[in-house]
């Protein structure tokens, strides 16, 4: 078996879902009219066997470009692109329900600086040029509870090595989550990898951000009495 994926990327296992229940007819519209203009590919994702870095200036016209990590259902994604129409955003997600929802979203706010990657973040860190994002998103990821399988969290090396990689010096790392050993992990990896943490007194991580809006994985663990943390990272 070849180790690499047809697109050129390197074959990986994925533990999460690509697809859950069936999709809407508007939401089957939605890939099949919207995806393609969307996403890298525009620029030459899919076919790029070499896996050289992404036209990032035809793409987002010299814009600064931040970058969501797993944006779910797109709330915060389309929020942020309303909120910074200057700014260009990534957002990656392997989930294509998700990605079918991001993109009813952005045909109601009507917003064009958002461009997606529809599949595991790792394979868009192959082709994102160095030092090329100047900010990022890790919002409610993935917990993986059970102690064996804490290594397919995204706080670890596979993930942040290449997420070092490809940010500016001094740009910040936004991570939510409700899960404390989360954290835990998030404050022991993030300085090993090249990012201080600024929280200076506990509000710091307590309160959200100025600029949130809160996302239904944050409703859900209110509802379950679950504490939300809010840590900001800046790259060294």
């Amino acid at each position: 078996m070849s180790d690499q994926h047809p697109s050129g990327a390197p074959w990986r296992n994925f533990y999460g879902r690509f697809k859950g229940k069936g999709l809407r007819k508007s939401q089957e519209a939605y890939l099949d009219e919207d995806l393609a203009q969307l996403s890298p590919g525009a620029v030459g994702w899919e076919e790029n066997p070499d896996r050289a870095p992404l036209d990032l200036p035809t793409l987002f016209g010299g814009r600064d470009i931040w970058l969501e990590i797993g944006f779910g259902g797109g709330e915060h994604l389309v929020h942020q692109a309303q909120q910074n129409p200057g700014v260009g955003i990534i957002g990656a997600e392997p989930y294509i329900n998700g990605v079918a929802m991001l993109l009813g979203k952005i045909r109601t706010a009507q917003v064009d600086n958002l461009a997606i990657h529809p599949g595991d973040a790792r394979d868009l860190f192959d082709v994102l040029p160095d030092a090329s994002i100047s900010r990022a998103f890790l919002l409610y990821p993935d917990p993986w509870p059970k102690k064996r399988h804490h290594r397919r969290r995204f706080v670890t090396p596979e993930h942040l090595e290449p997420l070092a990689r490809v940010l500016k010096p001094g740009a910040i790392f936004r991570v939510a989550t409700d899960i404390p050993d989360y954290v835990r992990q998030t404050l022991q990896q993030l300085p090993r990898h090249g990012f201080d943490w600024l929280a200076e007194a506990p509000d710091d991580w307590r309160r959200p951000w100025d600029d949130w809006i809160s996302t239904r994985y944050e409703q859900k663990a209110l509802r379950e009495d679950r504490t939300p943390h809010y840590l900001t990272f800046r790259r060294v």
